[in-house]
């Protein structure tokens, strides 16, 4: 007895109406909610995409784990790195120095992100893979100290590998005395040569990145044995959670432990909040577009006047009938759900297979040529459960206020 609402609304919902318009108003109410539920999909997919894509291009420059200071700079990074190689599931632990400096080459200059590594740094990232085929992965030779450039880098100084003048790093000087009659005093100097030029096809380290050695990166700026921090390459089949807490423990409560994600928090921070306010504003859509299961089924209640009072002739009472109505009206939200997300689902499939819809931005300048779009499960869960909440509230708003027309005379 209690499925028999369902039933009953079920019947009603594909059996044929004895008006055309009924009918009509009936498959636009199915529509509006389908073409929403559709919208809703395909925008979480891209939205999936685009967070996919940021993660893999980080995996390929940044750490598994970061460990780094939380105020000022690691003061002993190889007494702090000893620490952390004795911990299990830790492969590599490489000590880094990043800061702001200046470059000049030949006549040109820039202000870069200088960043001192140590011949292991390639167990951590894939940077050798990512150097142009004239240059390579060489930091220094035991004589003069190299450079690799990002693309960026190398296009605005007109820097390329194997060729003069020597490229000069310039930051300010942290130690010692300035004298003020010559400015130039107050500034470092590291001569260094282009040995490659890499390329991520992402801002963040094609625009100014420099990479040089460790030593080179510590002369500039007066360091002896402190880093800004120790990059650490995990072994395969290591848990990336469980390491991250024996590190904690070892390196104690003065550093953070980051992991690729906790590296860039605030760039996939405003991509989940791009997307759950696009989830927002289609929900407010999806609201107005019930507006036509509320009139499918006030008019649904008009035309099956004759059925009703059969239904209480029979035995059926007031709540039954309201029941039988509600679900008609939940049936029709849920039915444009399922088909609207089946076909958005199938469009984003075709999408990430044949990339039929491409960026309208300059392709040369971008890191995909097309939208990248990723189907989730969770997804489709959740715009299914707010379609049907939406819709059963609608329905329920709707016999409520035709109680007139459904409740025995």
């Amino acid at each position: 007895m209690r499925l028999l609402p369902l039933r009953i609304a079920l019947r009603y919902l594909v059996s044929k109406k004895s008006h055309t318009a009924v009918s009509v108003i009936s498959t636009i109410a199915v529509c509006a909610v389908a073409v929403t539920a559709l919208a809703m999909i395909c925008v979480l997919s891209v939205f999936n995409g685009f967070h996919q894509l940021v993660d893999s291009k980080m995996s390929s420059m940044e750490p598994a784990v970061k460990v780094s200071a939380k105020r000022g700079v690691i003061v002993d990074a190889s007494a702090l790195i000893g620490k952390i190689q004795k911990v299990e599931g830790v492969e590599v632990a490489v000590p880094t120095v990043t800061e702001s400096a200046l470059v000049i080459y030949g006549n040109r200059q820039i202000p870069i992100v200088l960043k001192g590594i140590t011949d292991d740094y390639d167990r951590l990232t894939n940077l050798k893979k990512l150097i142009k085929p004239d240059g390579r992965f060489l930091l220094t030779d035991g004589n003069s100290d190299y450079c690799i450039m990002s693309i960026g880098a190398a296009l605005t100084l007109d820097a390329r590998p194997g060729f003069e003048p020597i490229c000069y790093i310039y930051a300010p000087r942290r130690v010692g005395a300035v004298n003020v009659a010559n400015p130039a005093t107050a500034f470092q100097r590291v001569p260094t040569f282009v040995s490659g030029v890499f390329e991520v096809r992402q801002g963040a380290y094609d625009q100014n990145y420099v990479f040089t050695s460790l030593a080179a990166a510590r002369t500039l700026l007066d360091y002896t044995t402190e880093a800004t921090a120790i990059e650490v390459g995990l072994r395969q089949g290591a848990d990336e959670g469980t390491v991250m807490s024996a590190i904690s423990k070892a390196v104690g409560d003065g550093y953070k432990v980051e992991n690729r994600l906790m590296q860039h928090s605030q760039s996939l921070k405003m991509i989940n909040v791009e997307k759950w306010i696009s989830l927002l504003l289609l929900s407010l859509i999806l609201v107005v577009a019930s507006f036509n299961v509320i009139s499918t089924l006030a008019i649904l209640i008009l035309e099956k006047d004759e059925s009703i009072r059969t239904l209480h002739s029979l035995g059926a009472d007031n709540r039954m009938v309201e029941q039988i109505f509600v679900a008609e009206g939940w049936l029709i939200s849920i039915v444009g759900a399922v088909a609207g997300l089946a076909v958005g689902v199938v469009l984003c499939v075709l999408q990430q297979h044949f990339g039929f819809i491409r960026l309208s931005a300059d392709a040369s300048n971008l890191v995909v040529n097309t939208y990248p779009v990723a189907v989730s499960v969770g997804d489709v869960a959740m715009i299914l459960g707010i379609v049907a909440v939406v819709g059963l509230l609608a329905s329920l708003a709707t016999t409520r206020a035709m109680r007139g027309y459904l409740y025995r005379k």
